[in-house]
């Protein structure tokens, strides 16, 4: 009988571990619902990535210094390399990994859209191979291993007896499942992380308010319901075994949850007469992470008490953060720390003392329930923020505001938007003709719709070969006439007194270069740019920016003025996705000087009279990235020339291939223009052009190719 209920129990904890790994799932949906579809991917990758992360650094030290042998009731000193071979012991051990991946987790969220992954990926191995497993000795080392069957009870010594009370198992702390020792230590660590990074660029914006729309509702809602179904097995595989103790455990859980959902749906409903959506997503989360510590130990109605007072404390202290621009993206800290401080706490003022089992008063229960939340806390916020901080000074762990602007799908995974998949299938369907060709369907993104209504297009031209035929030529027609159209806005004026030279060569029918020059009586302004994309897209912003610089000429606007307007007029008119790189400035013919701004492009080159080189890397963000409100952010670089050479070009030379087909990147470019340099200007960027040609396998540019000199 008595190895048919070891078999039950083991069976219980099983299942329950399994409640909790589907738990991740729940958490990456939430986050990513949450989160910017910019930034969808990396926070998926990052969910996936710190569990099985988590779980390598827990088994081979984390459960070691978190159940091993105590020193002095601080941490563990064996079961390091975790081994057995009993059925109970591996059992216990999937669980609590499952424990301790969720501990990791729940930074990832507060942490989005601006942190590296690799940086993530630090803070991961610090929380779960540090921080959790040492303040889970303090409080879990002996007295969570007694919840566990009597075969259990032997597992700190898979080598003998028991020697793991923890210091605040001593003082009679309790914490059933994790209020503070997982969900805290958790938001502690979220906290700490946070304020190092600093908000996301535009969130505390007079314009913004403090709210950026998430990617998906529908999507963060689901991860809050899948979520709310693993806490089942999280508080009652808590428990150790399948007794009688788990149906209280269960509804429990369920109550404080559902009225934590009630109380944030109540709240939305006082503060904005509707509900709102991050508000129920709180509530149920709050309510769960609150009785998560004496869900086994509270009768019904204090765990609807509880949960009531969870939704309140976390949306007051979301508002707070939001206050004090503390930027958390899915209210981590609000709903892990302060839902979980509260959670520890009401074990002390609510729980069945008899239940307990500390021999402890009412009051001194609250004493120890309180010195641990501090001691945890203090140990947790102060640990990971003084590491972080040391961390960051020597790798920064926020990506640069480009990364940020751009989205760390791009930035961080080389992964393209539905937007850029969108853009990529027209500019296929461009190229080949084939209207077989179907773009992305999403009905929650903008790109997704265009391409829904692109693809019930090309379906309707599918059903006739002639209209095929028809709508080729057609095609074909417009192409040849945008070539015609951007030839035009070549320079074609007489620049014989000015020394100056520039060549575009397109890849394809249209480029998404361009250069030119406008002459003054004693200056020469001049442009170079390079449009995100190829084909007719990029060929028609080209012909807008092309635009732009010539009336501003006209004006005479300096190079930052003149960047400024043409940067806030291509961010109003431009197509989704697309942005420009340029470099705009003016060359005076009796100082010498050249004066430049560089908004995201290539570095501007100079050579010396002794062949010596020396780069001026771009400081501001590319054009039509985002709407600026002064011209300070583009800074204005003079050089005087006397008798040196100013080059610029686009990345059709740093990006074409050398003999063993890698880019040849800055330092090759200036290889090949110091290779075949001559006096001769013309003739100059003539032989540049004629070898990266040459060099090309196909004998064709893989991408635009522009240069211009000056001197």
């Amino acid at each position: 009988m008595e190895s048919v209920k070891s078999f039950v129990d083991t069976l219980w904890v099983i299942d329950c571990a399994i409640l909790v790994f589907i738990m991740q799932a729940g958490f990456m949906c939430m986050e990513t619902g949450l989160s910017r579809h910019k930034n969808s991917i990396n926070v998926a990758l990052k969910n996936a990535a710190d569990f099985g992360l988590s779980v390598v650094v827990f088994w081979i030290f984390g459960f070691g210094l978190m159940f091993g042998t105590s020193y002095n009731g601080f941490f563990g000193t064996d079961l390091f390399f975790f081994k057995t071979e009993k059925a109970d012991y591996m059992t216990y051990f999937v669980f609590q990994a499952m424990f301790v991946a969720t501990a990791a987790t729940i930074v990832s969220g507060a942490v989005a859209e601006r942190m590296k992954f690799n940086g993530y990926l630090i803070i991961t191995i610090i929380a779960t191979g540090i921080i959790y497993p040492i303040v889970g000795h303090w409080a879990w080392s002996s007295s969570y291993l007694n919840n566990m069957n009597d075969t259990v009870m032997q597992l700190s010594a898979v080598t003998g007896e028991i020697k793991n009370t923890g210091w605040l198992t001593e003082l009679g702390f309790v914490d059933f499942a994790g209020s503070t020792i997982v969900h805290s230590v958790g938001g502690w660590i979220a906290l700490a992380a946070v304020l190092i990074l600093g908000p996301r660029i535009g969130k505390y914006s007079e314009s913004n308010k403090g709210k950026f729309t998430g990617s998906s509702f529908p999507l963060a809602v689901l991860g809050t319901l899948i979520l709310w179904f693993g806490w089942f097995g999280f508080n009652g595989g808590s428990n150790g075994a399948m007794d009688e103790t788990v149906p209280l455990i269960l509804i429990n859980t369920f109550l404080s949850a559902a009225f934590g959902l009630l109380t944030g749906l109540g709240i939305s409903f006082l503060l904005f007469k509707k509900p709102d959506p991050f508000y129920v997503i709180l509530g149920p989360l709050a309510g769960l992470v609150a009785i998560t510590a004496g869900c086994n130990s509270m009768t019904s109605v204090t765990a609807i008490f509880v949960g009531i007072i969870g939704a309140i404390v976390a949306i007051f202290i979301n508002e707070l953060l939001n206050k004090y621009e503390i930027d958390d993206v899915v209210g981590a800290v609000p709903v892990h720390l302060g839902a979980g401080v509260w959670g520890t706490i009401s074990v002390g003022l609510f729980s069945d003392l008899e239940k307990l089992g500390t021999g402890l008063t009412r009051l001194e229960q609250i004493e120890v329930q309180v010195i641990g939340i501090l001691a945890i806390g203090a140990f947790a916020f102060f640990g990971s923020y003084i590491i972080l901080k040391i961390l960051n000074y020597f790798y920064p762990l926020r990506v640069t505001p480009l990364q940020e602007e751009l989205g760390l799908n791009i930035a961080e995974h080389n992964a393209v938007s539905v937007e850029h998949d969108l853009i990529s299938i027209l500019e296929k369907q461009s190229e080949s003709g084939d209207l077989s060709v179907r773009g992305p369907q999403d009905p929650f993104t903008a790109g997704g719709v265009i391409g829904l209504y692109y693809n019930k297009l090309m379906n309707k031209l599918e059903v006739s070969e002639n209209e095929k035929e028809k709508w080729r030529s057609r095609i074909s027609k417009e192409i040849n006439l945008a070539v015609k159209v951007q030839e035009n806005f070549l320079p074609k004026r007489d620049l014989q007194n000015y020394p100056v030279q520039g060549i575009n060569i397109a890849s394809r029918e249209v480029s998404g270069d361009f250069f030119s020059f406008y002459p003054h009586n004693d200056s020469i302004n001049f442009i170079i740019a390079d449009v995100a994309g190829k084909g007719v897209h990029a060929g028609m912003v080209m012909a807008k920016a092309s635009t732009l610089f010539e009336v501003m000429s006209r004006d005479q606007v300096d190079p930052d003025e003149m960047m400024l307007h043409m940067n806030n007029d291509l961010f109003l008119t431009k197509t989704s996705g697309m942005f420009v790189t340029c470099v705009l400035g003016k060359y005076d013919l009796i100082t010498k000087e050249v004066s430049w701004v560089n908004a995201g492009h290539q570095p501007a080159i100079i050579r010396d009279k002794n062949g010596k080189y020396q780069n001026f890397d771009s400081e501001a963000p590319p054009m039509g990235v985002i709407h600026q409100k002064n011209k300070s952010i583009y800074k204005i670089n003079k050089q005087v020339l006397n008798g040196n050479k100013f080059y610029v070009f686009t990345d059709g030379l740093s990006e074409s291939l050398n003999a063993e087909g890698q880019e040849i990147g800055i330092e090759g470019s200036i290889e090949i223009i110091e290779d075949n340099y001559t006096k001769d200007s013309k003739k100059h960027l003539s032989d540049i052009s004629k070898k990266i040609i040459d060099s090309s396998k196909s004998g064709k540019l893989s991408d635009d190719l522009t240069l211009i000199s000056i001197g």
